[in-house]
């Protein structure tokens, strides 16, 4: 699951810099990186709860059941 979280960031830091030269020539630097920030600390927010809650080191993963044939 660390790799979604990894994909999630690097996904998220694209659409931030998509929207940075987008907003380029409408809105002044301030608000633009205000929208950048916003929409950053939500991708490392989402990040670190997706690798948080998704690392249980204390959670025993039984294996699969084996099938056995009768015949």
């Amino acid at each position: 699951m660390e790799i979604a979280a990894i994909v999630f960031v690097v996904f998220i830091i694209a659409v931030a810099v998509v929207t940075f030269f987008i907003l380029k020539k409408a809105i002044k630097m301030a608000v633009r990186a205000g929208v950048v920030f916003l929409i950053l600390l939500i991708g490392i927010i989402g990040a670190a709860s997706l690798w948080y809650y998704n690392s249980d080191s204390n959670s025993t993963k039984t294996p699969a059941a084996t099938n056995k044939k009768s015949r």
